[in-house]
């Protein structure tokens, strides 16, 4: 998803929910944008991009839902890298949530 009318098209077609990617082009502030124009309950996941930084500025935003893959996972990781790097980001995901309650 990358504009208001892919996501309406989309909601109207029966999507219970919607990606937008690339998130780090959007940014929180432009889904906030298209947000808009949806229907408030409308479940929004921002991925491509996104990281255990932006966790709060997309928080804000009212976003829940992440999908991740280079910030978990580069090439040459070990299965220990990676937990790390899971353990780290779910920390920061939780700090995040309770800071925007």
């Amino acid at each position: 998803m990358f504009s208001p009318t892919e996501a309406l098209l989309a909601l109207r077609s029966g999507a219970s929910g919607l990606k937008f990617f690339p998130a780090s082009v959007l940014g929180a502030a432009g889904i906030t944008a298209i947000r808009a124009v949806l229907p408030p309950d409308t479940m929004i996941a921002a991925v491509g991009g996104v990281s255990e930084k932006h966790f709060a500025e997309y928080i804000k935003a009212g976003i829940r839902a992440f999908g991740m893959g280079s910030s978990l996972y580069k090439p040459g990781m070990t299965a220990a890298d990676v937990a790390a790097r899971a353990k780290l980001t779910v920390e920061a995901y939780d700090r995040a949530a309770q800071e925007s309650a």
